[in-house]
């Protein structure tokens, strides 16, 4: 294996160069000095999450964003989780673009907590909605300065220079970045106010933002094996870990611990009771070894003894079950909307048409299993791990750890995969605790793929309740919609939740995508919390949340709607898209509203020459549409799905979809297209292919032989086209998932007259449906 250089940082605080072989990082405690991360080759297009040295002697840092050093190299600072869909690229993309940078130049670097980052979180597709404004305003500040300085070591005025390109030019002149920031050691800073003020580039000028040749800067590393993943950190001395799970996620309590057979396993060291004072981990036994194969075998071989939570029997049906009685009790839950009139337009309605959705729940199955060292050094809990929400976590491990939030600090890594589960961090809980029972010693705890599965913080299942009210012109009156799930934000992030019309608290993530865009009258949205759901499992944010199973009901309801008044529904959905009133959309999120989600219906059908394409029998396409992720930041997106179905077996095959999105500004091309593929084929998968059921308080599936998420052979072909835009640019991780399933189920009842309202579609409902069709 070749060798690599490294950096560490020594006592005086300099880096000094260690060696170490290929993905062999080793975070070793020295001294007053831990060694993290490792030299920048000669490439600078790479990523570097645990370069955490200072900018080199000189640098220029303008903002806390981003610095240049004397030799031209620009670093930025991100503060979002990279887990394989190029943030960094992107956002460093932003303020590289608007300070006028030499990509060649540009470097990212994923920071550690710190305060003075302010909210990180990584999730909603917020990452480039939500740095847009500050990036930019970033890039411009070191424009400024650059040009200001570079002004004065040229003899002229600001007003004179141009700047390109890294380059500042006049009279004939230029100086580079990197020279001025030697030369003239610039100490111009600004403050956030005085950034707000500062000119942007018009769209017409942008060179980097939207350029498509430009290459994501972390794929050599990833390709290469430099780059450094939670799963690879390591630590001199550390012990391995791993969980006994209890048998539910609450309330089991240990009665006793047999280790005579774990203390056969050469390797094993012990067994902890983790006691957790923040009680997000409940019941759990941590066991230690020298090895993870040690620690694997050993958990496998600990006898434990249970006196399991209230949800031991607890099944999914149960669940849903019981958002079907929280529904029907007029009573509770949360209104999102409620316009005067609903209860008049149903009791005078001509007719009512009403219909029940469900969704099962479904597991996050991200690559990399979750994992985490922790070890205490200086009075400081370090806690090394890939994660989506520091912000969230950081005060539940001092209250776990019994310490000052400041006495707790979390490195950052890449993610192999996250989807939404390392949003919720409690799997370095018990590395934390573990280290700490053993006076700050390192411990690497590491669950396996069925500790993973059996305690996912996953997809809550959900049941909806959707009725429109219809006068004897057959003219939509009123709409009514319901959703009962349990509630991610309102377990985890309380504070995050927003507040309804009635000033109640509700989590936005379990209703959006039912405060839809269309036109359908008097408007009433209520989100119900199912406790029993809360009670059983920790339930999680997964890629688009509630839009996954809410645009199910939405868009399907519709099309039932749409062919019971036998219109094409395509044309349908545009005749309720007419961005009237609270639909109109405002500055700067959802400039045009509905216009905009009916613009990408019409171009949608132009593509698939809607209406006007002669299929085989029993196949055909469906449509469906949504605004995204959030009616506060919409993307708006369509897909046709074409589908054939197999009536002898219900087997039902995706041949293609055809998707189109507005996201506003598309910052990097490439990304968002593989954003949006990525999210489509699990909105397929959720669609066909995945989900699990929950049995006796737990999931029932521990791993892929039972597990049955999409499969590359059932990859259909795929066609993706992003509208010309300015408008301030949108979440692209999510959204493509909202559209697929309904699209599918709407396709299926086109190609064999079968109407499905339960998600996933399985071959056996498809074979009901034909028998009772």
């Amino acid at each position: 294996m070749g060798r690599l250089n490294r950096f560490r940082l020594g006592k005086d605080g300099r880096r000094e160069q260690a060696s170490l072989s290929r993905r062999g990082f080793l975070v070793t405690s020295l001294g007053a000095g831990v060694m993290f991360g490792f030299a920048r080759p000669s490439s600078a297009n790479q990523i570097f999450p645990l370069d955490r040295s200072l900018p080199g002697d000189g640098a220029f840092e303008p903002t806390i964003w981003c610095s240049i050093a004397p030799d031209g190299e620009i670093t930025v600072n991100i503060i979002r989780a990279e887990m394989g869909q190029h943030i960094g690229t992107a956002l460093a993309r932003i303020i590289a673009d608007e300070m006028e940078a030499d990509w060649s130049k540009v470097r990212i670097n994923y920071v550690d907590t710190d305060p003075k980052w302010g909210l990180m979180v990584t999730g909603g597709s917020w990452s480039v909605w939500m740095t847009w404004d500050v990036f930019r305003q970033a890039g411009a500040a070191t424009r400024t300065a650059m040009v200001e300085e570079g002004a004065r070591l040229l003899g002229t005025t600001p007003d004179k220079c141009t700047v390109a390109n890294s380059i500042v030019s006049a009279g004939g002149k230029q100086i580079s970045f990197g020279d001025i920031v030697a030369k003239g050691h610039p100490s111009h800073s600004f403050t956030p106010e005085e950034m707000a003020r500062l000119p942007l580039k018009p769209a017409s000028e942008r060179r980097l933002i939207g350029n498509a040749e430009l290459k994501a800067l972390d794929i050599p590393a990833k390709t290469n094996g430099t780059a450094i993943y939670g799963i690879d950190a390591r630590v001199e001395g550390m012990l391995y870990a791993r969980p006994k799970m209890p048998p539910t996620r609450y309330g089991s309590r240990v009665r006793s611990v047999d280790d005579t057979d774990a203390k056969k396993i050469k390797g094993y060291v012990r067994y902890l009771l983790i006691e957790d004072p923040s009680e997000v981990v409940q019941g759990w036994v941590v066991v230690l070894a020298e090895s993870y194969s040690a620690a694997i075998r050993a958990t496998d071989a600990l006898k434990v003894d249970w006196t399991p939570g209230e949800t031991i029997h607890t099944s999914e049906r149960d669940i849903q079950d019981r958002g079907r009685e929280l529904i029907s009790n007029k009573d509770g839950g949360v209104y999102i909307f409620n316009d005067d009139g609903v209860d008049q337009a149903f009791s005078s309605a001509h007719t009512v048409m009403e219909q029940e959705y469900t969704c099962a729940s479904v597991l996050h199955y991200q690559l990399e299993p979750t994992n985490a060292l922790a070890f205490e050094k200086d009075g400081v809990y370090e806690i090394h791990a890939g994660n989506q929400w520091q912000s969230l976590i950081l005060p539940t491990l001092a209250k776990s750890l019994q310490v000052p939030e400041s006495k707790v600090i979390l490195r950052s890594y890449l993610l192999g995969g996250g989807f939404g589960r390392r949003l919720n961090g409690d799997y370095m809980i018990p590395a934390a605790l573990a280290s700490k029972a053993l006076g700050g010693k390192p411990v690497k705890l590491i669950l396996t793929r069925s500790d993973d599965m059996q305690f996912d913080s996953f997809r809550s299942p959900s049941v909806q309740r959707v009725r429109m009210a219809f006068d004897g012109s057959d003219r939509i009156t009123s709409m009514d919609y319901q959703a009962a799930a349990g509630w991610p934000t309102g377990v985890m992030a309380e504070a995050f939740m927003e507040k309804g019309v009635d000033g109640k608290p509700y989590d936005q993530f379990a209703i959006a995508g039912g405060d839809h865009w269309y036109e359908v009258g008097a408007f009433r949205v209520r989100a119900l919390r199912n406790d029993l759901a809360e009670k059983t499992f920790r339930p999680g944010w997964l890629r688009s949340v509630s839009p996954g199973w809410t645009s199910w009901g939405i868009e399907c309801f519709l099309d039932e709607v749409a062919h019971r008044q036998k219109k094409d529904p395509a044309q349908f959905r545009l005749e309720l898209l007419t961005a009237q009133g609270r639909n109109k959309g405002q500055a700067p999120d959802s400039v045009g509203g509905a216009l905009r989600q009916a613009a990408v219906v019409r171009r949608l059908m132009e593509k698939v020459n809607w209406g006007k394409t002669t299929l085989p029998k029993d196949t055909a396409m469906g449509l469906a549409t949504t605004a995204g992720q959030e009616r506060g930041m919409p993307t708006w997106i369509g897909c046709v799905a074409q589908v054939h179905v197999d009536r002898s077996t219900g087997v039902v095959t995706c041949q293609k979809l055809t998707i189109v999105v507005d996201a506003g500004t598309v910052v990097d091309p490439d990304g968002a297209k593989a954003q949006t593929e990525g999210a489509a084929l699990w909105g397929l998968s959720m669609a066909l292919f995945e989900n699990t059921e929950i049995v006796n308080g737990m999931p029932v599936d521990r791993n892929l032989n039972t597990y049955t998420p999409l499969r590359i052979a059932d990859t259909p072909e795929m066609d993706i086209e992003f509208l010309p835009s300015t408008e301030k640019p949108m979440g692209l991780g999510e959204p493509g998932t909202t559209v697929v399933g309904p699209a599918i189920g709407n396709a299926i009842f086109n190609a064999v007259g079968v109407r499905l309202r339960h998600m996933p579609v399985r071959p056996a409902d498809v074979l009901r449906g034909l028998q009772n069709s």
